[in-house]
């Protein structure tokens, strides 16, 4: 079996309502789903999620370029696409960066192999280690009285643990931080999360006066570059550190740990550089003894997917919480067991029931693509971009 042809499709999904982060009002998902076509009739799937400037450093612009133009004519037409592990080697020998563009590749290609195989994709990953993964939610910024509204309602639809986005403003945090404290109790798990937008003396300022919540962790309190202030800043708190935009690669996930600047660490499929890296992303963790928690990228039910057989399939990460929700934000919904998404880029999205995420079980992904919903949504002013063509089908 060799590909033949590779699709890119520009995807823009509307909210139901916006989603609002420091600087940041996003009302659209701005996404990439690629296609790996087979000579045997395979097609692989896979969607990159929404696309950031300040979080990857990727659009759709830039991974369409960097797939069509490049990695799709040296690693990918006329190659074995089991062969995921030689593939995205040659990627990350012959592409600096691009972890995202590299990713929605990985992804494909597991959907791909499993399909050809006839297994889901967390066999794949040596099998299952819980039959779902544990959910938190990730409230989106505003005014305290809708913050707390918000975190009430998702406490009391199962999920166990509320994150708060900063807007940037530390009066803000400390008055969203203390409602929701005195709203859901002193055994409520709550995490703030400042992207990084903090400085150092900004961070240890609040972080000075969130304390006393007792809060489960402050994820990414300070620039993505700044490790050693991070470690700096775990050394005069009492709030565990949580780092995001700084565990990027390999090399920053060893410097956390060697720095001791961490007490565990967030993952997303994308910048981790697909399942396969991001496997060697959780091997690290392991050894380190650090907590781990899969985001998203917010995304479709197809970009939910990686994530959830991940977390079900890799012992050390199924025992966390975390925080893959794309389809739930997208839509407005606490679950879709009983209310079905249709708004997708998937016709059958992955299960979100009382705070926990089911894979699908079929081949792959067991995703089907909502290809009406493709084709009504494609990104305005682009079109898809095709490489290769099939053949001996």
């Amino acid at each position: 079996m060799i590909i033949t042809k590779v699709e890119l499709i520009p995807v823009s999904t509307p909210l139901v309502k916006p989603f609002l982060m420091p600087g940041t009002r996003i009302t659209h998902i701005h996404s990439v789903v690629l296609k790996l076509h087979t000579d045997e009739g395979i097609v692989g799937y896979g969607d990159s999620g929404d696309t950031s400037t300040w979080y990857r450093g990727e659009t759709q612009e830039s991974m369409t370029a960097m797939i069509a133009n490049h990695i799709a004519p040296a690693f990918l037409i006329g190659q074995d696409p089991l062969n995921i592990e030689k593939i995205v080697g040659q990627m990350d020998t012959f592409v600096r960066d691009n972890n995202q563009a590299k990713a929605l590749v990985d992804f494909a290609l597991h959907d791909l192999k499993g399909k050809a195989l006839g297994v889901p994709v967390y066999q794949l990953l040596g099998g299952k280690n819980a039959d779902a993964s544990v959910q938190g939610w990730v409230a989106s910024a505003g005014p305290v009285d809708q913050v707390v509204a918000e975190a009430v309602q998702a406490h009391e639809k199962g999920f166990c643990l509320i994150k708060l986005k900063s807007d940037g403003n530390s009066d803000h945090d400390v008055d969203n931080v203390r409602e929701v404290r005195a709203a859901l109790g002193d055994s409520a798990r709550i995490v703030v999360d400042a992207n990084g937008f903090w400085n150092y003396d900004q961070a240890l300022k609040t972080m000075r006066r969130l304390d006393r919540y007792g809060m489960e962790c402050i994820e990414q309190p300070v620039p993505h570059w700044d490790i050693e202030g991070m470690a700096r800043l775990r050394s005069r708190i009492d709030t565990p550190i949580f780092a995001d935009e700084s565990a990027q690669e390999l090399h920053n996930i060893r410097e956390i740990i060697e720095r001791r600047a961490a007490d565990g660490l967030f993952i997303k499929m994308q910048k981790a550089g697909g399942l396969l890296k991001a496997q060697r992303w959780l091997t690290m963790a392991r050894l380190a003894d650090m907590a781990v928690m899969s985001g998203c990228m917010i995304g479709s039910g197809l970009e939910a997917s990686p994530s959830a057989h991940l977390m079900i399939a890799n012992n050390w990460a199924s025992q966390f919480t975390h925080e893959n929700l794309g389809p739930l934000i997208i839509n407005n919904q606490w679950e879709n067991a009983e209310q079905k998404i249709t708004q997708d880029i998937a016709l059958n999205v992955p299960i979100f029931a009382d705070g926990k995420l089911y894979p699908n079980e079929g081949p792959g992904f067991g995703i089907e693509l909502n290809e009406e919903f493709i084709a009504s949504h494609i990104t305005e002013g682009k079109q898809t971009v095709t490489v290769g063509e099939l053949v001996g089908v």
